[in-house]
């Protein structure tokens, strides 16, 4: 015969715990509306020795005014490619608040236009913030010298 359960095993359960802290008052924080605005703000959080030689793939989360809530680094890969995770991307829009989320990605070789997989991933990644209700605002490809942004293309 089992032994009834005396509750010690959910003493030994890993605690969740959802935090956004932010030392900015909403008031002070930056807002973007025009992606060329998206693009510079992008650069001063890009470190100016990797945009060119390996890519990166980051976040800026806003709320519902387009003030920006933070900027993520989801991944960092080789010159050849990175990997934009949803389940990183939304995790980090989810425990932020975030209303709205502008995707970026540089290509080391300054190429701006985007690949096949890079249109994939923008569309995988809207599909996802429309199940969630965070708007996936537009998805930028960067370099040191310019920028693509997947909004003003119209293929958003």
């Amino acid at each position: 015969m089992e032994q009834a359960n005396t509750g010690t095993n959910l003493l030994q359960v890993a605690e969740i715990e959802l935090v956004y802290k932010s030392k900015v008052k909403p008031s002070q924080r930056p807002q973007v509306k025009k992606s060329q605005e998206i693009f510079e703000l992008f650069l001063q959080y890009w470190d100016e020795n990797k945009i060119e030689y390996i890519e990166e793939f980051k976040v800026m989360y806003l709320n519902r005014a387009h003030r920006v809530l933070g900027i993520y680094t989801v991944s960092s890969g080789s010159e050849r490619g990175t990997i934009g995770d949803p389940r990183q991307v939304f995790t980090a829009a989810l425990k932020a608040n975030a209303a709205l989320i502008v995707l970026c990605h540089n290509h080391p070789s300054g190429k701006l236009s985007p690949s096949i997989p890079d249109k994939e991933l923008t569309a995988r990644m809207k599909e996802c913030g429309r199940l969630l209700e965070v708007t996936v605002l537009d998805h930028l490809i960067i370099s040191a010298e310019g920028y693509f942004s997947f909004q003003d293309e119209g293929l958003m």
